[in-house]
């Protein structure tokens, strides 16, 4: 189903994307502050506030620590306020340096790396949940089993200029050992126009051969298009999927390989992106994702709590991003903190957090822009 679709649904069916949504927003964004919220408690700092959405308070309720936990109007995040803090985004309140180190629960007062484990704790909690999801999928459900045997090669493709024969295994790619399939997809799917050594067993002879990835669009579960490598060979063509249950040491190096694969993508992405390699249009707002979400959930369990894990390590990982507001930018500013041995000025960090602020409501226009070109584009049946 396109975005498109999505604007012709009944209420009730609208209601169905939106609840998957919401749900796994939800759940990604209580594991986040609540990393935020474990370590800051273990560094001994005040939680005054631990806030599921913004807005006026729905309901809510004190612990025994004096923490507020509430629900708010807008679920759309959530925040964790420190004793300290002038607002949510963890800004220092006005009170001089000094003079917080002398109440120790005050945020501000703690040890440089007491504030950047506590900051860093929310992206690490949303790795550990993937991983966490992943592990358990590769226990319960299994992975994928298929042999990284060619059965088939495209015509045309890059696998048949490189002299790939239907029959051959590919065991190995730039270095790295192949043993199913799925690693041999990952291993060239951001790799598209980059020449990589090809490793195959044809008969029992090993043969190296270069090997330009092409480059192709496919439609992504978010509603846009993304651009992937492909050498052209298909494993098992028609025939079922078998999948294979892992013991708990296995599934969790599988999990970690799952997550870092995603972070990498990611951050290639990116990477590309800032050198003109890449267009923005691969940026989604909030309908793609309600449309992920929601697609996934109509597909079962299996599929949501997979979107769920990719989301977690997206949101864990942009969070990261060094630009003030969110936690990558609290983390430069404790950084340049342990270099002059003292915090920024408050004037500078003010400005800092303003700027930071204006990047992610412009990368938010982007994504809620490009869900508007892609329901413009099927519009034009393009």
């Amino acid at each position: 189903m396109d975005i498109l679709n999505l604007l012709h649904l009944p209420l009730s069916t609208l209601v169905f994307y939106a609840i998957p949504f919401l749900i796994a927003l939800t759940v990604i964004v209580f594991i986040h502050e609540l990393g935020h919220y474990l370590v800051a408690r273990w560094c001994g700092v005040d939680v005054e506030s631990f806030s599921i959405g913004f807005g006026r308070e729905i309901a809510g309720w004190y612990d025994k620590n004096g923490t507020r936990w509430k629900i708010a109007w807008i679920p759309l995040g959530g925040y964790v306020k420190f004793k300290g803090d002038a607002n949510a985004a963890s800004l220092p309140s006005g009170a001089a340096v000094e003079q917080a180190k002398l109440d120790p629960g005050n945020f501000h007062g703690k040890p440089v790396w007491q504030r950047a484990a506590v900051v860093a704790a929310g992206p690490s909690a949303n790795f550990l949940l993937a991983i966490v999801i992943f592990t358990a999928l590769f226990m319960t459900v299994g992975a994928p089993v298929m042999e990284p045997r060619v059965d088939e090669v495209l015509p045309g493709s890059a696998a048949e200029r490189a002299g790939i024969r239907k029959g051959d295994i590919i065991v190995e790619i730039d270095g790295k050992e192949i043993e199913d399939f799925s690693q041999l997809q990952q291993a060239v799917i951001t790799r598209a126009g980059e020449e990589l050594t090809v490793v195959i067993n044809r008969n029992g002879e090993r043969l190296s051969l270069p090997i330009v990835p092409d480059l192709k669009e496919e439609p992504d579960n978010f509603g846009g298009k993304m651009r992937i490598g492909l050498l052209g060979v298909r494993n098992n063509p028609g025939g079922p999927v078998q999948y294979e249950q892992m013991g708990p040491v296995q599934a969790f190096e599988r999990g970690m390989e799952r997550t870092w694969f995603i972070v990498s993508s990611t951050l290639g992405y990116v990477g590309k992106l800032f050198s003109g390699r890449e267009s923005a249009d691969q940026l989604g707002g909030p309908i793609s994702i309600a449309k992920a979400a929601g697609d996934a959930a109509s597909l079962g369990v299996f599929q949501f709590v997979t979107v769920l894990a990719f989301l977690s390590v997206s949101i864990g990982l942009i969070n990261l991003f060094p630009i003030p507001m969110l936690d990558g930018g609290h983390l430069v500013y404790y950084a340049i903190e342990a270099v002059r041995g003292r915090p920024l000025d408050e004037a500078a960090q003010e400005w800092g957090f303003r700027i930071g602020f204006s990047v992610v409501i412009m990368l938010m226009l982007v994504g809620t822009w490009n869900d508007r070109v892609r329901v413009a584009s099927v519009w034009m049946g393009g």
